[in-house]
Parts: structure tokens; sequence; C-alpha cells
């Protein structure tokens, strides 16, 4: 029994093996493998319909595998489904919250389905609403909360137990930017202080690139890459340069947009961000812009973004 336990607690939170599920003639998942370690934040990256959230459900034991097989917590998927959703919480297409009641009165509903101690909840509950800053809100009712606000709360929801792991399927979608920015720097804070483990899917890759410390990108139901973002981001085949400086006019950007060497360029303050056909082109681009007025400071190479390996492998899959 003992062996038993140290298995459970030192195995990957999640760990597959060529998870396949089929809809018909309809592949949702085609033959997925993979390995989550405990206690990060993983990006399951990919556009709408490449089998995110099919990958979700069959973890929890919602949906039953064509083919393949999967473990998470160290309980085989198939076998054990009550025992995963016991040590799990969720956040899936819908927030699950009751817009008649109020926040607090929300999750005392799910504590108590939880069977959590009356002393213990109202503990728990302080304690997760204040530290998404809704405390002081948790006597108003829901259904006249932001969508932002909703999300906030329904992510209390999924932490209220202390799961061991949290699935979060697109929490940001359809927040507008500044509620998307503070959502995701809610959950980054929430997640180090519990130590929980997170699955998060989601199609925007700043978001990926912000929050975790492994990604894995799917498309089609395939798994394409797994890496940190980091390594991610050097295995774009995009040159990019950086060049600081001063005097830019809308004529400049121009030129560059029209510049036969450049792929796209921007402005981000003083800062030009240019991505490049190949690096050699660097000399013309930077002569060009100096010809025309620029006042130039600084020159230097920086790696592609996530959005470049990104578009690279669905693009080749394509």
């Amino acid at each position: 029994m003992l062996t038993s336990l140290r298995d459970h607690l030192t195995s990957p939170a999640i760990r597959t093996d060529g998870l396949s599920r089929q809809f018909g003639a309809v592949c949702a998942l085609d033959g997925l493998s993979l390995e989550i370690p405990r206690g990060i934040i993983f990006g399951f990256l990919g556009p709408n319909g490449s089998g995110k959230t099919t990958t979700i459900r069959l973890l929890l034991g919602l949906l039953e595998a064509t083919s393949g097989s999967a473990e998470v917590l160290g309980y085989d998927t198939r076998t054990d489904a009550t025992a995963i959703r016991e040590r799990s919480g969720a956040l899936l297409e819908h927030c699950g919250l009751y817009e008649r009641l109020n926040a607090a009165d929300n999750l005392d509903l799910y504590g108590r389905f939880w069977q959590i101690s009356r002393d213990h909840r109202r503990a728990r509950i302080r304690e997760l609403l204040s530290h998404l800053d809704l405390w002081e809100r948790r006597d108003e009712m829901v259904a006249g909360w932001s969508r932002g606000m909703k999300q906030k709360l329904a992510i209390a929801r999924a932490l209220l137990h202390r799961p061991e792991l949290v699935f979060l399927d697109e929490p940001t979608a359809g927040l507008d930017p500044i509620a998307a920015v503070t959502l995701r720097d809610d959950l980054s804070r929430l997640t180090a202080r519990e130590g929980v483990t997170v699955f998060l899917t989601t199609h925007n890759l700043a978001e990926a690139e912000r929050l975790c410390a492994l990604v894995g990108v799917v498309h089609n139901g395939k798994l394409k890459v797994v890496a940190p973002p980091a390594q991610l981001n050097a295995m774009s085949e995009t040159p990019r340069v950086e060049i600081i400086g001063a005097g830019l006019t809308e004529a400049m950007m121009e030129m560059l947009r029209a510049h036969r060497g450049v792929v796209s360029a921007r402005a981000d303050g003083r800062c030009l961000i240019i991505d490049l056909k190949h690096a050699a082109d660097v000399s013309s681009v930077v002569a060009a812009l100096v010809s025309l007025g620029y006042h130039l400071e600084t020159v230097r190479n920086s790696a592609g973004s996530l959005e470049d390996v990104f578009h690279s492998l669905v693009e080749a899959q394509r």
C-alpha cells in the first residue's frame, strides 16, 4: 500500500500513450503521447477544433478513448475516473456559476458539494476571494458581474477543494484585453501559491508564453511539438532585429513594409521590431532607414516569437 501511494505521488501529473478519440469519420485526437510533470502550468495550444477540449474530457474520464491510454495523478482514466475527478478542478466551456446567488453563496454551495466542513469552507472562501480581489464584492449577485469577474469566481470554484490538478479550457476567451491580463496575473499568482498543476488550453500565444513552463502545440488532433516557450521561440526560422532610435516617420514605416528583405515591421515606442527574410538583409534595412533621416542608436538580434513557431508548424502541416 505504501508503494502504491508513493507511485501516485511521484508519477507525472499526466501521462498519455497513443491516446486517440474518433467521432464517426472524424479523428478529434490522433495518437497523443505526452508527459507533464507536477507543479507546472502546461499550455496546450491550438486553433479551434484542434482537439484541445476533447483531450481534457478524455483526461477527466468524461469520454472513453477509441485507442491508447492515459494516467492522471497516477490513476488510469479508464478505471479510476472518479478518483481523478475528486482530485481535480475544472473550468470548461461554462463557468458553472449560479447567477441568482451571490459570490460567497456560490462557493459555499460548491463547498457543500465537496463536503468541506463549515469552518473550513468559510476560511477557504475568504482566502480565495481575497486573493482574487473579490472579497469586498462577495455579497453581490453574480448576474450583474462582468465576464472577467465571473471567470475569476469560476477559477476560485475550481480551486475550492484544494485539487492537485486544475483543467482550464480557454479561461480568457471572450474577455477584453485588460480583463484578460488581470485574470492571467491572478491565475499566475494563485497557482504558484496553491502549488497545483495546471493544464491550460488556449489559442492565445502571448498567454501561453507568459504563464507556461511547458507548451504543447496541437493541430488537427496531432501533437506537433512539446517544449518550454523559450525553446520554441528559438525554433523560429524568421530572423528578427530590434532597432532603437528616434525620428521614425510614417514614410519610413511604409518603406520598411515595401522593402524586399522585410517580412513585417512594427513600432513599439522607440523600438522597431522587424522580421527579415534573411539575416543578411539587416544592413540594407538599416542603411535605408538612415538615408531617410532616422537617428539610429542600437541594433540587436532578437529571438522570434511563439506565434512565429506556431504558424510555421501549422503551415507545415497544411
